[in-house]
């Protein structure tokens, strides 16, 4: 697999150069026959939830989902969050090797670390991983103009 380097700050990562991403932070790459993919977190988003330890759908394999639909949750060690549909389609259900093994999410989230399967088209906000690039770059400076503005207001 080819991947793409990628750092910024104190974030560094490597980006699979054929994936299809989200400005949420999901990565999609087909999972052999036409119009099926597999789902899961960017390294970025296993960084902003911390060690995930929880997660569940709210939707059965077999549901009709939205881009942007919750579709379930998940629980880390920093933060609880949404787990949002990434295309239109039908939901194949959880990656069943993430029974048992949740630390596939953070320790392999481009490889054995798929979330969800779906039947389905990308929605208009998918990227190449060029695009998420560009997105990374926003995120990250925005987050750390927060923390400029931050300690400015504490030095106050």
């Amino acid at each position: 697999m080819t991947t793409v380097a990628y750092k910024r700050s104190r974030f560094r990562t490597r980006l699979p150069e054929a994936y299809r991403y989200t400005p949420s932070h999901y990565w999609l790459r087909p999972a052999g026959e036409t119009g099926v993919w597999e789902v899961g977190f960017t390294r970025f988003a296993t960084r902003m939830l911390g060690d995930i330890v929880e997660f569940d759908f709210t939707v059965s394999a077999g549901a009709a989902i939205d881009v942007g639909q919750v579709i379930g949750w998940t629980e880390g060690f920093k933060a609880v969050s949404d787990i949002y549909s990434a295309a239109t389609g039908i939901f194949l259900g959880p990656n069943p090797a993430l029974t048992g093994a949740i630390a596939l999410l953070d320790n392999d989230p481009y490889g054995k670390g798929w979330l969800y399967g779906l039947r389905g088209g990308l929605g208009p906000e998918a990227m190449d991983v060029n695009g998420y690039i560009a997105v990374l770059d926003a995120t990250i400076d925005k987050m750390l103009d927060g923390r400029h503005d931050q300690k400015e207001t504490s030095d106050e």
